[in-house]
């Protein structure tokens, strides 16, 4: 009923999910239960994971010889851009407040993030296809493990300039878990396609393809790994190795739609609406100078690539929605850096409300203006 209200004035359906949620959530009525609320923790990695296994099929080998330059250029891009950007302007700011500036750099890495869930229900909600849609898809697909890389880099930097001393531990470990969620969703791919020779029927496909996501996500969640990657690597593999891997993706999109829905009333019903007045001057610099760094990242590497002016001109619009990745890397800092952390973990969470509220709707603005709505 949200959505079908809010569409009459041209919001996407993923937005009123969200108000829905923050509306009956704790924060306003309490309709939820608290029993619910704390489960949304494994309803979050579970519909994370099956959207991850979906952009998975966006890495065939043969689309990716087409498109596969200008995906490695602008997801560099415009995700160190992000980083720099947002690292340069809160240096700035730290010191012009008189803060210590190393926790300035793990602020900035997380500026390099995107949250795939908003984007992609946007996609399936208006149908888009397209070379934009296409590219986005990609992008947004390897995004945090952009994020993951730049974060250690950062949270190394920060505490060298803290203690006077550079560890690579961070690094090592980043990196690690990256190439270890790779290699577990890789193996779970090789397991399904083993299972494949033994399917009869099309719930069966459905049947197997949930359990194996949740199985990506248990052991990655398990192993600390990052339950996105481990199933976007579980998804490519899938989409390149098995036959009929197509059967896959068709069987999960019968019944993802209501799994999206409950995912973002849930995420609307977590998120803190109060510290929404605590962004202050750092928050709006951050919020501004992610999506500068965004777009100005996006068209370096669509030049770069000959990626072509309508990536080029409306492609970031749909990596402004931000949470997960982001949310780790704040909580690191808060961690490692009891002092000045919750500054950083207050300014992410509260920017991250910001994000997901506006993000779908910049994202179908992109998409309308591609064209490819």
């Amino acid at each position: 009923m949200g959505a079908k209200l809010l569409r009459r004035i041209h919001f996407p359906a993923v937005t009123a999910y969200l108000l829905v949620g923050i509306i009956i959530g704790p924060r306003i009525f309490n309709l939820i239960p608290s029993r619910l609320m704390a489960a949304s923790d494994f309803v979050t990695n579970f519909v994370l994971g099956i959207i991850a296994f979906a952009l998975g099929a966006n890495f065939k080998l043969k689309d990716l010889k087409a498109a596969g330059k200008p995906v490695i250029w602008i997801s560099v891009l415009e995700a160190a851009c992000a980083w720099v950007v947002v690292t340069v302007v809160m240096v700035v700011y730290h010191i012009l407040q008189k803060i210590p500036i190393h926790p300035a750099f793990v602020l900035g890495a997380a500026a390099a993030a995107t949250a795939p869930a908003a984007t992609v229900m946007v996609v399936r909600e208006y149908r888009a296809s397209g070379p934009v849609t296409d590219m986005l898809l990609r992008v947004v697909a390897i995004d945090d493990a952009w994020c993951l890389i730049f974060s250690a880099l950062a949270i190394t930097t920060a505490s060298a300039l803290r203690v006077g001393v550079f560890s690579s531990t961070v690094l090592i470990h980043a990196v690690a878990e990256v190439c270890l969620a790779l290699i577990l969703g890789g193996s779970l791919a090789v397991g399904l396609y083993v299972i494949t020779r033994f399917i009869a029927s099309t719930d069966e496909v459905l049947i197997i393809a949930v359990g194996f996501i949740m199985l990506a996500v248990g052991l990655a969640v398990r192993f600390k790994l990052s339950p996105l990657l481990t199933n976007i690597a579980f998804g490519l593999v899938v989409a390149n190795i098995v036959r009929e891997s197509e059967l896959f993706f068709k069987a999960l999109r019968r019944v993802d739609m209501v799994l999206f829905l409950g995912f973002f009333v849930l995420v609307g019903a977590n998120l803190e609406i109060g510290i929404l007045p605590q962004v202050g001057v750092m928050g709006a610099l951050y919020i501004i100078f992610r999506v500068v760094g965004k777009f100005i990242g996006v068209r370096i590497g669509a030049h770069i690539s000959g990626a072509g002016a309508n990536i080029s001109r409306n492609l970031a619009w749909g990596l402004v929605p931000q949470a997960g990745v982001a949310l780790g890397v704040a909580l690191s800092a808060k961690t490692l850096y009891p002092k000045y952390g919750e500054l950083i973990f207050t300014t992410i969470t509260a920017t991250t409300v910001i994000y997901e509220l506006v993000g779908p709707l910049c994202a179908k603005y992109g998409l309308k203006k591609a064209g490819e709505i």
